[in-house]
């Protein structure tokens, strides 16, 4: 049995002109190689399996090339080509920087460099992973690096740039190198499918390039892998089923689902998917992606950003038209929503189900709108001829104040006559009613001026027309400072201010004491709104305003705050404990 080899390797590219998806960057290379403008430091830098590694072999292979074509591609027959292909030439090196990443490994580099080559012009020196190379080996690598001899080219690959250092940077020329897109990598595939004569559809290969995610070496793994599960014969639900992909049929029934505003099937639906072992996250993605796709196809000029076959183009674009634009966007809306508050659920199923519930009922909360205005119609209709029996509960209480009106609505009258002479009746009943509720507040009124009457202690204090007395301010300050029970010190200050009122019976204000202007100021600027709203609420009058003053200095009490002058308060205030200082001989100070 002959040696297996996968595809990746097989079908690896030997020339720029088999390069896929990086036309621009084998352009440049092909043009500095016939300008002969060849750099001494290169870096490739990309996504894995994008073709780096490959394209820096063949830049190799080609500045060495004895016999190049016209269009810049190594003719493979020279010594150069030959030893390459074999695997044994002695100008070309390649180096695993993920393996060889210490200082050790870089001089035994440096050392090699400074051999001329045996075969060709140059010798070339691709470091894989460079990113991989701790500090020290990149440190010892700048001089090599910035001035090599002439015959040294490197070539340095990457798959994360960010990690290596500046320095190492500014001295190559960087290439970045691009995803492949579903278009190229479908092509090469059923170009390898039709060399390995294996019959395989156009929505298998998309399903597989998707899955590649840009790659074009995971997307030959997986080609290969799929080959291995189905045969040479390899079909749609084969390929689902190996890969663990969801159908596209899923989203497209779930639409139709929305669209009818059947929430069961759409819930069945999302079951039978979680009983595949599908990931319910990658489920609401997925459909999220759906409807970006559908919002796509309704516009005939976005056709280039849907990256499927044209058989699902054709199945999108029917879909697209039986959904109206805003029904897209807003299903785009929730299912977004849903995406970015998933992990952050407690239940993650029931928030899905939500989704999918909400995704049901666009439809109809979009036309519930469009139904509602035709609601209030009953209300527009006629009063019945047998509501004017109603007003014969008020009847004794109008009877008093207009019995004619009144006794004009016979309630004998024939059928045929009620509407005629109901017309009038609205306005003969509206003025009673607006009486009797006038009536009505106005003994409400005089009820409370009663009960106001009736209380001695705060009768001066309601009335609008007079402000409280001295005397019931002074009584009233406690309750104040009660209001700040929980801030001790301003409670104190409150407590053991002294008052001074000013004003007469129309307005009265209150001043009261504190020891300096910084307190002063600061009780002006903070706190003397909150004061007088609260003390004109504990008066029950708007006529009583407060003012701070400071205390004059001459009534300001002096504070011991040293011990000295503690002790001598001391003395002063007690004989006693002056006797005993005297008596002991104590030291005061």
């Amino acid at each position: 049995m002959s040696q297996y080899i996968v595809s990746a390797r097989k079908y690896r590219p030997d020339s720029f002109g088999t390069l896929i998806g990086q036309d621009n960057i084998a352009q440049t290379l092909k043009n500095s190689i016939l300008r002969g403008q060849l750099a001494h430091a290169y870096l490739f830098c990309g996504p894995r399996g994008v073709g780096k590694t490959t394209t820096a072999r063949i830049f190799a292979k080609m500045i060495n090339c004895s016999n190049p074509s016209e269009d810049m591609e190594p003719c493979g027959t020279c010594e150069s080509c030959l030893s390459f292909a074999e695997g044994r030439s002695y100008c070309i090196h390649e180096l695993d920087a993920a393996s060889n990443n210490g200082v050790e490994d870089i001089k035994t580099l440096m050392d090699q460099v400074r051999i001329p080559p045996q075969v060709g012009r140059y010798s070339v020196y691709i470091i894989d992973e460079v990113h991989m190379l701790s500090q020290a080996a990149f440190n010892a690598f700048l001089k090599t690096l910035e001035e090599p001899p002439a015959h040294a080219i490197f070539i340095l690959a990457t798959t994360e740039k960010h990690k290596i250092l500046p320095t190492i940077l500014s001295r190559c020329q960087t290439y970045d190198f691009n995803r492949i897109t579903i278009e190229n990598i479908v092509r090469n595939l059923r170009m390898v499918a039709s060399s390995e004569g294996i019959t395989i559809d156009d929505e298998s290969l998309h399903v597989i390039a998707h899955k590649a995610d840009g790659a074009m070496r995971d997307a030959l793994t997986i080609f290969d892998q799929t080959v291995a599960f189905c045969g040479t014969d390899v079909k749609y639900q084969d390929v689902l089923r190996n890969l663990n992909v969801l159908d596209y049929e899923y989203s497209f029934s779930l639409v139709d689902a929305f669209l009818k505003g059947d929430y069961p099937s759409a819930l069945l639906a999302f079951d039978e998917i979680l009983t595949k072992g599908f990931n319910a996250l990658h489920f609401i993605a997925a459909l999220s992606s759906h409807l970006r796709d559908l919002i796509v196809s309704k516009s005939g000029g976005l056709g280039a950003l849907l990256e499927l076959p044209d058989s699902l183009k054709a199945r999108y674009k029917e879909q697209s038209d039986r959904c109206s634009l805003p029904f897209l966007y807003e299903a785009l809306n929730i299912t977004t929503t849903c995406e970015s508050g998933y992990r952050a659920s407690v239940n993650p199923r029931l928030h899905i189900e939500f989704a999918l519930m909400r995704l049901s009922f666009i439809l109809a909360k979009m036309q519930a709108p469009a139904v509602q205005p035709a609601a209030p119609a009953p209300a527009a209709q006629p009063v019945p001829t047998v509501q004017p029996a109603a007003p014969a509960q008020p009847a004794p209480a109008v009877q008093q104040q207009a019995p004619a009106p009144v006794q004009t609505v016979p309630t004998s009258a024939p059928v045929e006559q009620t509407p005629v002479e109901s017309a009038p009746a609205a306005p003969v009943q509206a003025q009673p009613q607006r009486r009797e509720r006038a009536a009505r507040v106005g003994a409400s009124a005089a009820s409370a001026k009663s009960l106001v009457d009736n209380e001695p202690e705060v009768k001066s204090e309601v009335d609008t027309g007079v402000a409280p007395s001295e005397e019931f301010l002074k009584a009233k300050w406690p309750e104040l400072a009660k209001e700040y029970v929980s801030k001790p010190r301003m409670a104190s200050m409150l407590s053991t201010t002294t008052l001074r009122i000013e004003g007469d019976d129309t307005k009265r204000t209150v001043i009261f004491m504190v020891d300096n202007e910084a307190q002063k100021d600061w009780v002006e600027s903070k706190l003397l709104h909150d004061l007088e709203g609260k003390y004109q609420r504990i008066v029950g009058s708007p006529r009583v305003s407060l003012r701070v003053d400071v205390v004059p200095q001459e009534e300001v009490k002096p504070v011991a705050y040293m011990p000295e002058e503690k002790a001598k308060t001391l003395m002063e205030e007690n004989a006693e404990v002056k006797s005993l200082v005297k008596d002991l001989g104590l030291d005061t100070k």
